[in-house]
């Protein structure tokens, strides 16, 4: 198994990108601090974690509270021990265009996506730089490198994480801690379902590969990334959207 005995942290875990990403995980190995708003999601996904053999813990979380993140993760450390990784993926979108976004709607985005990645980030980081190893991932998008129109607070959001990406791999590289972002494109989500269906299908003709991306695909650039395979593999921001953007 690639992560035997591994210990990870997935926010946003309760569903989509997030539960995939836990259960490769616990599949592989691992034991899984699933972190989520919605608890009772949560916990089912931990349950499902545990039927597959592996501990898990379900936590009401929020990101945007960084005393919470400290007290979640002391949670964490008393029942599974340690942090070998985190994945940040704990996300919201409020979308409207530039002129017509209010400032809550601006600043809600913010704060869970970016300032959540901080948060977990910093308080994580701690525990991995007493260990002498970690792998940080953080989940960001396509549209923080290309923007999107109606997506302000979003993209700037993702485009944040992946400059935090960077300067987190820098800082923590010394500790033998890896901190690297993925970018998906557009993957099937409960999120992404919501879209009118003529954005779906301009969205389809932009994608080379011909379909859309499932959460799959993302959980297994992550399970690489959070793997001995990629000890080589720092500050980078990987890409899975089928050839949508090619940078």
């Amino acid at each position: 198994m690639r992560l035997k005995d591994k210990v990870a942290l997935v926010t946003g875990a309760a569903q989509g990108i997030g539960r995939e990403i836990a259960l490769a995980f616990a599949r592989e190995g691992a034991d899984i601090a699933v972190a989520d708003v919605n608890l009772e999601k949560a916990s089912q996904t931990a349950a499902d974690i545990e039927a597959l053999g592996r501990r898990s813990l379900a936590l009401a979380l929020d990101v945007t509270d960084y005393e919470k993140v400290e007290e979640g993760l002391n949670k964490i450390l008393d029942k599974l021990g340690k942090v070998d990784i985190l994945v940040n993926n704990a996300g919201i979108t409020k979308d409207g265009l530039l002129l017509r976004m209010n400032e809550s709607d601006w600043d809600a985005v913010i704060k869970v996506n970016l300032k959540g990645t901080f948060n977990c980030t910093k308080a994580v980081s701690k525990v991995m730089i007493k260990q002498k190893a970690g792998r940080i991932i953080n989940i960001a998008s396509i549209i923080g490198i290309i923007g999107n129109p109606g997506q302000a607070n979003y993209s700037a959001s993702k485009a944040g994480i992946i400059a935090l990406t960077k300067t987190t791999a820098k800082e923590l590289a010394s500790r033998n801690i890896n901190a690297n972002a993925v970018a998906p494109g557009f993957i099937q989500t409960d999120m992404t379902a919501k879209l009118p269906e003529e954005v779906r299908r301009k969205m389809l003709e932009a994608i080379p590969l011909n379909r859309f991306g499932s959460a799959t695909d993302v959980a297994g650039i992550c399970l690489f990334l959070a793997s001995e395979e990629s000890s080589y593999v720092t500050g980078q921001t990987l890409v899975v959207d089928g050839g949508m953007v090619m940078i």
